[in-house]
């Protein structure tokens, strides 16, 4: 009888961390549906362009994404949209429609047509997180995998609007120097 009790015990423990550990994730939407939520509660949004085949889009997922500070910080400031940059899906943003008309469903998870919505958005590389301000405007393409402290810097640049102050290279090293991370890796 103790056995089976420990066992049982032990079983709701391992449920109970598992689904704690399911509550720690971003709260990512299409863009459809962060452009509706910023029509009620203006916020910026981040934005993730990944592609199916791209490694460090999946190291992202797995090293950032998944990082308790980051999870916290962008679900409370910012609406995330996952958005896959080789994707057939169309997406309206502002009044237009965006497509992928290239698109070839013969070549599976591999590399295929870039998405016009990403062509529109100037991104030359995967990953690439894009912000948009509180309107839906986009700010600019961050590419390239980021640490959980190097996407610390930019969520809180443009949360902050302090990207609107930096106006050369010098003011842009300034602000990465004098930048003092608090998100643990």
């Amino acid at each position: 009888m103790k056995k089976q009790t420990l066992v049982l015990f032990s079983i709701i423990a391992l449920l109970s961390v598992k689904l704690v550990a399911q509550e720690k994730t971003i709260n990512w939407m299409t863009m459809e549906e962060a452009l509706k939520a910023q029509a009620k509660e203006p916020r910026k949004i981040m934005m993730d362009a990944y592609t199916d085949w791209c490694g460090p889009c999946k190291m992202l997922d797995k090293n950032t994404f998944q990082n308790p500070d980051v999870v916290d910080f962008v679900n409370k400031h910012f609406y995330a949209v996952k958005f896959n940059a080789e994707g057939k899906d169309d997406l309206i943003y502002k009044g237009d429609t965006f497509t992928n008309p290239e698109w070839d469903a013969s070549r599976g998870k591999g590399r295929n047509a870039q998405h016009q919505f990403a062509q529109a958005l100037g991104i030359k590389a995967y990953p690439s997180i894009v912000f948009f301000d509180e309107e839906g405007n986009p700010i600019g393409p961050i590419p390239g995998y980021k640490t959980p402290q190097e996407l610390e810097l930019y969520l809180k640049l443009f949360l902050k609007d302090d990207y609107k102050n930096i106006k050369t290279e010098e003011e842009w090293a300034k602000y990465q120097k004098d930048f003092k991370p608090e998100f643990k890796g």
